[in-house]
Parts: C-alpha cells; sequence; structure tokens
C-alpha cells in the first residue's frame, strides 16, 4: 500500500497536503521550464497521446485537478474543444503561472482557475463530463480519498484520464532511470528552482506510487470500471483511463 503520508517534501512535521501547498508555491516561476528540462521535452508528446484518449468521448465539460500551471488544461483546451474546464490545485502560485498563460492564449473564457482540496471537493455530485488530473495524482494525500471524490464529481459514463510519471522495471532502463531519478534529477531541479527538496520528493513519490494492475485495482475501488492503462517510453509514464 503507498502510504501518502509518509514521503513529504521536507523534513518536519506537518500534513503532506501543506508541505505540498508550499513547495509548488516555491518553484511555480520554474516548474514549467523544469518539467520540460527534465523529460527532454517528450512529456509533450505524452500529455498529446494521453487527450487524445478522450477525443472519442467529445467532453464537454473537464475538471482538470492538480492543473499546476495549466499546461494539461490548456493542452485539453485546443484539442477537445470542449466548452469549459477548471483548472484546480492547492498552489495559488502555480494558478497565478496559469491564469497569465490562459489569458495570454486568449482561452480564459474557456478555463477558470480554482482553489480546490482534491480529498475534499466543492462541487456537486455528477457535474463533469470528463475528470485529468496529470503529474499530480501521487501528490494526493490520501489516493482512495482523492479518487472517491473524483468519481462523486464525474457524471454517470463519465471519464478519469491519469497520466503519472512512473519506473521502469527492465533492463537497462531500470537501472539508467535510477541514476537520473536519483542524481541527476535533483542535481538539475536544485540549481533552477533553488529549492533544495522538491526534486528529491518528486522522484521518492514516483518510486512508492503504485503503478500498472496495482492501480488498475486501486481505481476499481474507488467506484470506476473499464480500467486500462498504457506505457509510454519504456514505463517512464503511465497513462490510466477509467469510466464511471
Amino acid at each position: 500500500m503507498y502510504e501518502q503520508e509518509k514521503i513529504k517534501p521536507y523534513e518536519r512535521d506537518g500534513h503532506k497536503r501543506e508541505q505540498v501547498e508550499e513547495m509548488f508555491n516555491n518553484i511555480a516561476h520554474t516548474y514549467d521550464l523544469l518539467n520540460h528540462c527534465l523529460s527532454f521535452g517528450i512529456d509533450k508528446r505524452w500529455r498529446k497521446k494521453a487527450i487524445d484518449a478522450l477525443r472519442p468521448y467529445q467532453p464537454k465539460h473537464l475538471l482538470d485537478i492538480a492543473t499546476g500551471t495549466g499546461d494539461f488544461a490548456i493542452l485539453s483546451a485546443n484539442r477537445l474543444k470542449p466548452e469549459s474546464i477548471i483548472g484546480a490545485d492547492i498552489s495559488e502560485g502555480m494558478m497565478e503561472v496559469g491564469r497569465q498563460k490562459v489569458k495570454t492564449a486568449g482561452i480564459d473564457h474557456i478555463i477558470h482557475f480554482q482553489r480546490e482540496d482534491c480529498g475534499n471537493l466543492t462541487f456537486e455530485d455528477s457535474t463533469f463530463d470528463a475528470v485529468t488530473v496529470a503529474y499530480g495524482v501521487r501528490n494526493f494525500e490520501d489516493l482512495d480519498k482523492g479518487l472517491s471524490e473524483i468519481c462523486r464529481v464525474l457524471k454517470p459514463n463519465g471519464h478519469l484520464l491519469i497520466v503519472e510519471l512512473s519506473s521502469p522495471h527492465k533492463f537497462p532502463m531500470k537501472q539508467l532511470f535510477s541514476i537520473y531519478a536519483k542524481i541527476i534529477m535533483p542535481t538539475i531541479g536544485k540549481i533552477i528552482s533553488k529549492d533544495n527538496s522538491a526534486y528529491t520528493y518528486l522522484p521518492a513519490t514516483m518510486a512508492a506510487f503504485p503503478q500498472g494492475e496495482i492501480m488498475q485495482s486501486i481505481l476499481k475501488k474507488a467506484g470506476f470500471s473499464d480500467v486500462i492503462f498504457k506505457r509510454f517510453t519504456f514505463g517512464i509514464c503511465t497513462m490510466y483511463l477509467a469510466t464511471k
């Protein structure tokens, strides 16, 4: 079982949620640059492939949880052409960057940002056609509760799309990725973001987070059916698509 509360950004007492909020506020203005640098730009291809998995369902009202600076929401708006997207996050610092990006792109009439706790969403039951979570589900303080809340706010037959970093299991990618995650990622992250803990915490959550069939079972337990998953780039990233 993935014990989220044990893995926190900073080595001090306090809830994970509060520390994650602080961490993302600290790295908000370098987050996009680091994301693309650390993945060598491959994350853009992962995002497109994942969003395209929702195209057959033509969702009109979307909720993007852990929206961060809004990259996934913006790409969803461009590729899915929905009527509305709410980008939800606990970090106002990240969302403020997102608001500026959305305004510059001229789609602030489609995408709106709202501070939300994924474990206690303020939306009514059966509100959204689709919910997306890109590279944020491993930061949930209570994974089961967060997924149950997502299931609650989805309409019947609505879809949950998760894209998450994962750890390869096969030689030699397993060994190469371990070196990259433990040494290269924290070093580059520390230099650019100036946060000594953020890019040590993120690889640690990747290694501990449930993957593949285990995550599939967790999603079914939360109330989802027809859960499929697909690994990208030797298992560095995994997409999950589930139906309520």
